[in-house]
């Protein structure tokens, strides 16, 4: 049976995050019991026969295989057929929808940042934003698969987004969906041959377009760069094979990251390429913060084991589990978690995250400050840190009793990113700058 490894969705109407990859079937064992299956179908019936209102067993099957997925750890779910093909074409970087990025995490579905270009953006949706109703349906406690479904759609078509901002009265917008197109890969060449580029998902295109992107800023810093950022802030993660090599054109081989799960299937280990490193000899940068994720922890985590960049930002997100799509023909599929991340020197980033080398903290004139991003450990059911891969290996971790209540982090305003505005880039700026006036980069602090 096929698989897609893939990550949780942050993005409602942007991305839906896999991590591509195959295995065998699920296992037969610790199946529920005649039994217990007979008191399912007992409730479904007495509620097909007394509920206020009338409601299919087919629509109270699909509810409950949601309720027990999404109650195992924060990623795990069920998606019907509609939402499956979205999920497969989202990984393609297009789709119809409205053109947001949004956090799932609080009571109600909350904008990170409009795409620009697209109808969220030219509606003048901002950061912070909190959806409150889709065409006049309460999004409270509306799971987020839900929300996917709700706000995309084919191009032409409408939906009614109830707006609550700050302090001010909830207001309706109503936009006209559209394709969107997303573009994982934006580049710049900054004063001083510094090369710059942005990734915001790792999609099926994002390894060919960063090797483009890198060949022009060669080319226009007349074949060498004196230093390279790779701002990997604000990205969600994707597909797992589009970091291993994203990975792999900053590095001569190696491991880039090993999976480890229950189930020894699971377990991998991905490896870049030998002489793969574009950029032989230049120093880099990779910038995170709270809301960059799995597959981007992946790529700063390993390229920070191998001693190739200076991280700097703040803690990455934490999310390091694997979720194994399970396709179930005519039904739609199932997204398990099935295995945890391991850094190649072993380090497990479920939980904890990447740590930068140089902390940067973003001054508070540039955080999104309706905007809240709580870390992987904060949330509801959040699997444990199961150790290093040099320690006892022993059970899957199981789910936290309780979320954490500690730090939070407000992230950066997506308009500033990349502008000369951006405290976080020109602090990465200056630290190449004052590495390449004395022949290295600094030392790591």
């Amino acid at each position: 049976m096929s698989r897609f490894r893939g990550l949780a969705i942050r993005a409602a109407t942007l991305v839906v995050l896999v991590l591509c990859s195959c295995g065998a079937g699920a296992g037969n064992n610790g199946s529920a019991g005649t039994g217990d299956l007979g008191l399912m179908q007992e409730v479904i019936r007495q509620i097909e026969k007394s509920y206020v209102a009338p409601v299919t067993g087919d629509v109270l099957v699909k509810d409950a295989l949601r309720g027990m997925l999404s109650r195992l750890d924060p990623h795990s779910d069920f998606m019907d057929p509609q939402q499956y093909q979205q999920l497969v074409s989202a990984t393609r970087g297009e789709f119809g929808g409205i053109g947001i990025e949004l956090s799932l995490q609080g009571t109600v579905p909350q904008v990170i940042a409009p795409i620009e270009g697209t109808p969220a953006a030219g509606a003048g949706i901002e950061p912070g934003d909190r959806i409150v109703r889709v065409d006049g349906q309460p999004t409270a406690g509306m799971d987020g698969e839900e929300i996917v479904k709700r706000l995309r759609g084919a191009s032409g078509t409408r939906v009614t987004l109830t707006i609550a901002r700050s302090d001010q009265p909830a207001f309706e917008v109503t936009l006209t969906r559209a394709i969107v197109h997303v573009v994982s890969v934006k580049s710049e060449l900054k004063a001083n041959n510094i090369g710059y580029v942005r990734i915001s998902s790792f999609a099926e295109n994002t390894p060919a377009d960063l090797a483009s992107a890198i060949t022009r800023l060669k080319q226009r810093a007349r074949g060498r760069l004196n230093g390279f950022i790779l701002d990997l802030r604000n990205d969600p993660g994707g597909l797992l094979d589009s970091a291993v090599a994203v990975a792999g054109d900053f590095i001569d081989g190696g491991t880039v990251v090993t999976t480890r799960g229950r189930d020894n299937r699971d377990d991998h280990v991905y490896t870049a390429s030998v002489a793969g490193d574009l950029l032989q000899g230049t120093p880099i940068v990779v910038l995170i913060n709270s809301a960059s994720a799995s597959a981007a922890e992946i790529v700063a985590g390993a390229l920070q084991d191998h001693h190739r960049v200076t991280v700097m930002g703040t803690r990455s997100f934490g999310k390091g589990s694997v979720q194994s799509i399970i396709p179930l023909e005519g039904h739609g599929a199932l997204r398990l978690t099935t295995a945890l991340y391991y850094t190649p020197s072993g380090r497990s980033i479920q939980g904890q995250g990447i740590a930068p080398d140089v902390v940067v903290r973003l001054p508070k004139d540039q955080q999104v400050a309706n905007a809240v991003i709580s870390y992987e450990k904060d949330l509801y059911g959040a699997l444990k840190n199961g150790g290093s891969l040099t320690g006892n290996r022993g059970d899957a971790p199981a789910a936290e009793d309780s979320p954490a209540v500690e730090s939070i982090d407000h992230p950066i305003n997506p308009t500033l990113i990349g502008t000369a505005k951006d405290a976080q880039l020109g602090a990465a700026i200056q630290y190449l700058e004052s590495g390449a006036q004395h022949g290295s980069p600094p030392s790591r602090g």
